[in-house]
């Protein structure tokens, strides 16, 4: 994971100078998303060039058709994917406001990052059909319920794979490997690592694994609060309710990227935090979907997803390789 580890490493760089919108990283001070050209677009309607940390839409529209089709014999013999062919829709749980990972362009309806093309990739595997699903939004307290009570078919939600999980239901993967990151208010000088959290107030997700892993590598921070959403929580960091807010580094830098000024990135800290695909408590669709995901990364279009969606964004020059699958 070395060119994972030299992006942490430019993070902090470019964190440390003051990340000034996020020009720091080599892409231009918009801070806007894909949303704000395509806007002004069709209010004008004249093309807009891209900023240089949007995602390229055409990009990645093009790269999600351009993966392979499931063998009928193999669909017809996996219980999970016959079930999502014979519906004709992939039932997904996920998101739609986060930055790099899954987000909503409000004029064109579609859901573009790293977990909305792989998504979007399964769907066109088995059914030909890039747009054959239905999202259902989870937070991350509810990612198990719609598994178990069958209200989708799989969970693309930066999901941490742990053996607590495990137990409720079964994950494909991983197909990506993360840090935690502490965001604080731009400008904060008092935490700049996570010795740091000492005696503060430190946020994270209700129902994510962050209690634990700051109980555990900041076991004398103050207090550890849980709040619903990354809004609410990134809310409470600007009143001052919280003094830092602990989840996935990479979530932080689509806050940084959308929110220029705002915040900053303090440090990375943790083990590698593997997100798999969750799906329901021993499915055979794991073996079907890891065999997907092994496909993708022969192909080269994993590290292709990767770069259209995070790396071209944050300035990174080449993609890691891809996290082994679990067997």
């Amino acid at each position: 994971m070395k060119n994972l580890d030299n992006l942490m490493l430019n993070r902090r760089q470019a964190l440390a100078a003051g990340l000034s919108g996020v020009a720091a990283f080599g892409l231009a001070a918009c801070g806007g998303s894909s949303e704000a050209p395509a806007t002004d677009a069709a209010a004008t309607g004249d093309a807009a060039e891209p900023a240089a940390n949007d995602l390229d839409a055409a990009a990645f529209d093009a790269l999600i058709t351009s993966g392979p089709a499931a063998d009928a014999a193999a669909i017809d013999a996996n219980t999970w994917a016959k079930k999502v062919k014979d519906a004709g829709k992939l039932r997904v749980g996920g998101v739609e406001t986060s930055t790099l990972f899954s987000q909503l362009n409000e004029v064109d309806g579609k859901h573009r990052g790293f977990d909305a093309g792989l998504f979007q990739m399964l769907a066109f595997y088995i059914l030909g059909d890039a747009s054959a699903y239905d999202l259902t939004l989870v937070q991350s307290s509810t990612r198990e319920s719609v598994l178990q009570n069958d209200t989708v078919d799989a969970v693309f939600a930066t999901y941490t794979i742990n053996d607590e999980r495990k137990k409720l239901i079964s994950f494909a993967g991983p197909y990506y490997v993360g840090h935690q990151g502490i965001l604080v208010k731009a400008g904060n000088t008092d935490i700049k690592g996570v010795e740091d959290l000492a005696g503060k107030i430190v946020g994270v997700q209700e129902g994510s694994n962050g209690r634990a892993i700051v109980e555990e590598y900041a076991p004398n921070a103050g207090e550890v609060q849980e709040l619903g959403t990354d809004e609410e929580l990134r809310r409470a960091l600007e009143q001052g309710r919280i003094d830092a807010y602990v989840v996935d580094a990479t979530l932080h830098m689509g806050s940084i990227i959308e929110n220029p000024g705002k915040y900053e990135l303090a440090a990375e800290f943790g083990p590698e935090d593997p997100l798999g695909i969750g799906l329901p408590k021993d499915s055979d669709g794991v073996a079907f979907v890891n065999d997907f995901l092994k496909k993708i990364e022969d192909a080269g279009l994993w590290k292709e997803l990767y770069m259209i969606c995070l790396g071209n964004r944050i300035g990174v020059s080449e993609a890691p390789e891809p996290p082994a699958i679990e067997a």
